[in-house]
């Protein structure tokens, strides 16, 4: 046991400088159905007035999430330190994270937690990462991730943020969503990344620098089982996953006291998440697609760069080539 922690404890992301941390597990899709579960107990249980004054509660807050949320110092400060590389809190920015893998592990450990003493190395930024939009109506779950600083990664939510008199706001999206999870697989480098734009436009209205992520490991955290394209299982997880917004992945890992047994904890590997130099943009609050094009462009070529120059120190082999679809 002590040994697994050991293990997992070499996550670090940096441009090009390491440190570490305690992994935590953040990502927020994975116990909304437990929430739900709890929810329906209570209504049909002797204390159904709580979950009916609950139920009130939710609709009279349902706008909240789109408008800065609940956020929590305290719960977000649930975790170690970690080094990272310094963004100056003069200007906005739209980071891209990448893969999404199975949880987004690597995005949600860095960003969503403070494990990396984030007020402290990033004085004046504002991180806040964008999650699916239907979770926030999850109940007692939705309060949960907004007091670590979710919010629903819509148009009117990402521009609230970026609209906010002060500078230093970084908005975090895990631009592959579901559909990139589908690619999960050890040692694979997939992204889908050549159809999405929406983060560009989003960074142009409000010029908003670019900043491409890569976290090092994300796939490699869970194993999993992958269908082809023309599979019928492949068909049932796109239908899925346009029905309801989520990738229904197959994926396992080890068991909680043997590393050779199965279980859903992530196996023990280092996750690097590195950060890149930021892309400046101009403000156009109606931008074109040339331009949406050529900042898209500007973006996965500094993101290939990244890879390229910063695998082989994580352990990738030289001949593995970034794939975007």
């Amino acid at each position: 046991m002590g040994s697994y922690w050991s293990e997992l404890r070499e996550l670090r992301w940096a441009e090009g400088t390491p440190g570490c941390s305690s992994w935590v597990l953040s990502a927020p899709p994975a116990p909304a159905q437990v929430f739900l579960v709890v929810l329906i107990f209570v209504l049909l249980s002797r204390a159904w007035t709580l979950g009916v004054l609950y139920l009130v509660w939710l609709y009279w807050d349902r706008d909240i999430p789109r408008a800065g949320g609940h956020r929590s110092a305290w719960v977000r400060d649930w975790a170690a330190p970690l080094k990272t590389a310094e963004l100056p809190p003069n200007r906005n920015y739209v980071l891209g994270a990448h893969p999404h893998g199975a949880m987004s592990t690597g995005a949600f450990s860095n960003f969503v937690t403070e494990s990396n003493n984030f007020p402290w190395l990033f004085p004046g930024l504002q991180p806040w990462i964008a999650t699916l939009t239907r979770v926030f109506y999850v109940p007692f779950f939705r309060e949960y991730i907004m007091m670590h600083g979710l919010r629903p990664v819509s148009r009117h939510s990402l521009d609230f943020v970026l609209s906010q008199p002060q500078q230093g706001q970084a908005v975090v999206i895990v631009i592959g969503g579901a559909q990139e999870a589908l690619y999960t697989t050890p040692g694979q480098h997939s992204l889908e990344l050549l159809n999405r734009k929406g983060f560009v436009r989003l960074a142009l209205r409000h010029r908003a620098s670019l900043v491409p992520v890569y976290s090092f490991g994300e796939n490699d955290t869970f194993k999993g089982m992958n269908f082809s394209k023309g599979s019928w299982q492949y068909l049932c997880q796109v239908t899925c996953k346009r029905v309801t917004s989520i990738a229904p992945c197959i994926f396992w890992g080890r068991g909680l006291f043997s590393p050779n047994s199965w279980g859903l904890l992530p196996l023990p590997v280092p996750i690097t998440t590195v950060v890149g130099a930021p892309i400046p943009v101009p403000q156009c609050s109606s931008p074109s697609q040339e331009q949406v094009d050529h900042y898209h462009r500007l973006y996965m070529d500094a993101l290939e760069r990244l890879f390229e120059e910063h695998k082989e120190s994580c352990g990738v082999p030289a001949s593995t080539r970034l794939t975007f679809f």
